[in-house]
């Protein structure tokens, strides 16, 4: 029997080769889905999953059928793929890769390429978003933004989150000539709302959209007001431009997502009042979001926070959401789960987060780009020594046995923060969740 997923990610696909010939000749070929709902289109380095999945609430919240493409999932693939919340049904995921298979084989044969495994990701969240008659979708870019196969869409509203240095060896190794590719979104006369960049990249962007004509908004945090977290188990309140806001996602950077999400929602308000969008329904949207793996506590005793860092800016974020727990934990410091994939920059992942560990443990990602965990640990030592800390560091096989073994270290009462990845999200809750 035909499986989507496995046909979807089939080795042979997976190469990635940036380019919009392909997806637009597929797209067409399936009649132009993209076209049939308003599109949201989200880039950025850091916040972009959780500002997407804001929007996705906040739109719902309107009364909208809404989906919400993302990558990359984080315990099933059809995470990836969601209408009003709910993950693409088995059946549905099936028909529409079937359609998507048979237009991609023409692709190949009159273009000589098949398409590759995030362009046939994109299709099917689009053939799947026309089919159950999406009125909106929030689609999140992969990788980029100029030559990301998402950018097919005409949206209605680009959104840019946090540009940080990652991809470094596609995107280029300044943050103005990545925040170039991800400008790329932007399109003639759309609406642009951006988080308050810093100076070299937030150049770019007004540059760009000075060029297409759009207005550009930038989202001010001097007017943001965020209360301080007092446990995990939430909410955490804020105010922003005079409005109060609650949200069940606790990270210290979670509030301003939510702004820069609450400017996108305003502002598309503005320009298709049709949809709706109030700012009720907006309020309603920023309580309703669910953005699993990040700084989401999965389990009590030990308490386990899993948050997806997976970037010196991420990392930072992480440590600042952090220090706010422990001050009010008494500041008892946590074992440390950290794995990484080698091509990121994991001397400064693991930077910002040694001054708060008791103890580290690092382990080898199941990914096929993963960093040796021993040669993560001897990092981790380094760094540890070098700020004069005593903190015991060893490494382990795979994250399930590395979260095992910290919840046992740190006994009933203690604490473990597993970071580096979203790929080990999966394993790292299944293990901090499963009968001892």
């Amino acid at each position: 029997m035909f499986d989507p997923v496995a046909y979807i990610n089939e080795p042979r696909w997976r190469h990635s080769s940036l380019g919009l010939g392909r997806i637009t000749l597929l797209l067409d070929k399936l009649g132009r889905p993209q076209d049939r709902f308003l599109a949201v289109h989200v880039a950025g380095t850091n916040g972009k999953g959780s500002t997407s999945a804001f929007l996705s609430s906040m739109l719902r919240a309107s009364g909208l059928r809404t989906g919400l493409f993302t990558s990359p999932f984080i315990e099933r693939f059809e995470e990836r793929i969601q209408v009003d919340g709910e993950t693409i049904p088995p059946d549905e995921l099936l028909v529409a890769t079937l359609a998507v298979r048979e237009a991609a084989d023409e692709v190949e044969r009159e273009a000589g390429e098949h398409p590759t495994e995030f362009e046939l990701m994109c299709a099917v969240a689009f053939v799947h978003f026309a089919e159950r008659g999406c009125d909106a979708a929030v689609v999140e870019c992969g990788m980029g933004g100029r030559l990301d196969a998402t950018n097919v869409v005409t949206p209605a509203l680009c959104v840019i989150s946090r540009i940080g240095m990652d991809h470094t060896d596609v995107l280029g190794d300044t943050l103005s000539a990545i925040a170039a590719e991800k400008a790329g979104i932007i399109k003639e006369g759309v609406p642009v709302v951006s988080w308050p960049q810093l100076d070299e990249a937030q150049s770019v962007l007004r540059r760009r959209c000075g060029d297409m004509g759009c207005e550009l908004v930038e989202s001010d945090f001097s007017q943001l007001r965020v209360e301080r977290l007092a446990s995990v188990s939430g909410p955490r309140r804020f105010e922003y431009k005079g409005r109060a806001y609650t949200t069940g996602l606790l990270a210290a950077y979670q509030p301003m997502n939510a702004a820069v999400a609450v400017d996108a929602a305003q502002v598309l308000s503005a320009c298709r009042p049709e949809l709706g969008v109030t700012q009720k329904a907006i309020a309603e949207g920023v309580a309703a979001a669910e953005w699993p793996g990040r700084f989401e506590a999965v389990a009590d005793s030990p308490l386990v926070v899993v948050d997806g860092a997976h970037n010196p800016q991420g990392a930072e974020a992480l440590a600042e959401s952090l220090r706010e727990l422990l001050e009010a934990r008494s500041g008892i410091l946590p074992t440390l789960v950290v794995g990484v994939l080698a091509d990121k920059d994991y001397p400064a992942i693991v930077a910002p987060m040694v001054a708060y560990a008791r103890r580290v443990i690092a382990y080898t990602p199941d990914n096929p780009r993963a960093l040796d965990g021993a040669e993560l640990a001897r990092e981790v030592a380094s760094q540890v020594a070098r700020a004069g800390r005593d903190v015991e560091v060893t490494s382990v096989a795979g994250a399930a046995d590395a979260v095992s073994f910290a919840m046992e270290k740190e006994g009933p009462e203690g604490m473990v923060v597993a970071f580096g990845t979203l790929y080990s999200i999966g394993a790292i809750k299944q293990a901090a969740t499963s009968p001892a």
